[in-house]
């Protein structure tokens, strides 16, 4: 039996919320048409996402408080901030990968807004799944949270030795394999993703772009949904604070793409956090380090890569 603080009003308010988001970034993106995102934009789109991750905390620590207490109130608002930054965090490394990949396909800037809200929604869903199994094994098998410790911190320290070194797309499996079966248009054709030709289906480069975003999230989720687990096994605080995060993402790309050479070290600093949430998984026999301490030391490997890189040139 998985235990979680939420009733089923609250999963199905929250389901709704999240529907009622999509829709409305939809909405928003159909009435703009295809347009180039600028900083102000981005910026007023981030603010919004995190001020409803803020807003929905305080709303559900108020709730808490009148159902259950104080105490639960206070640790589930807590467990729900220190998730949310860890997972908003990990997402920025997602970023680099998908500005990796608009550079290397050439995708025009007002077609990135759609390849990124259709990945998305892709993430969403992906991650609903996952994160469901997640809790359901752990609640099975508690030893799992070892596996994952140990996990994460392998990645820390496996990511912390190749900061420095940029992904070859070109020998990407997935990406060969789809140029190697699938037939690809030239160029790009509006928002299509495919276009029938001649009685002949054919895939644009935006259908290969946005299938390689889908991929990279589905591998950077194998990390960040573990280390969530290490702050709480409650499905519903790993579900809303892990959906919240993936919700800005489209808003925060665009906000740190031009930037993203400015904090050339905060790769290293998203590796320190992961080899800190790892090790915390693998001690919690012995030392049970707080939420709070946790959030204090994320925000202090976080702020110091950044403030490291505005100082340190890179190589």
């Amino acid at each position: 039996m998985v235990d979680t603080i939420a009733t089923p009003g609250l999963w199905l308010g929250f389901a709704l919320f999240v529907i009622v988001a999509i829709a409305v970034d939809l909405f928003a993106l159909e009435r703009k048409g295809a347009h180039q995102v600028t900083a102000k934009e981005a910026l007023g789109w981030s603010l919004l996402w995190v001020g409803m991750a803020l807003v929905f905390n305080l709303l559900l620590w108020w709730w808490l408080d009148q159902h259950g207490g104080r105490e639960i109130a206070n640790q589930k608002a807590a467990e729900f901030l220190t998730g949310y930054v860890i997972e908003k965090s990990l997402s920025v490394d997602n970023i680099f990968v998908f500005l990796l990949l608009f550079t290397a396909f050439a995708v025009p800037a007002q077609l990135q807004k759609r390849a990124l809200i259709i990945g998305v929604i892709g993430a969403v869903a992906l991650r609903v799944v996952m994160i469901l199994i997640g809790a359901w094994l752990i609640a099975r098998f508690h030893w799992l949270l070892y596996v994952f410790g140990a996990f994460l911190l392998i990645t820390g320290l496996r990511m912390l030795v190749s900061t420095e070194k940029e992904p070859d797309l070109e020998k990407n499996p997935i990406l060969r394999w789809m140029r190697g079966h699938l037939s690809i248009t030239p160029g790009y054709a509006g928002n299509a993703l495919t276009l029938l030709k001649d009685g002949k289906r054919w895939f644009t480069p935006l259908f290969l772009v946005v299938a390689l975003i889908g991929i990279t999230d589905a591998v950077f989720a194998v990390d960040s949904i573990p280390a969530i687990f290490a702050v709480t096994t409650d499905p519903f605080i790993v579900m809303t604070s892990n959906i919240f995060a993936v919700l800005g993402l489209r808003a925060l790309y665009f906000l740190l793409a031009d930037m993203a050479s400015r904090f050339h070290l905060l790769k290293v600093g998203l590796a320190f956090v992961l080899a800190f949430i790892g090790s915390k998984m693998l001690i919690v026999p012995w030392v049970k380090i707080p939420v709070g301490a946790s959030l204090a030391v994320v925000g202090v490997l976080l702020g110091g890569s950044i403030l490291a890189s505005l100082f340190i040139k890179p190589r």
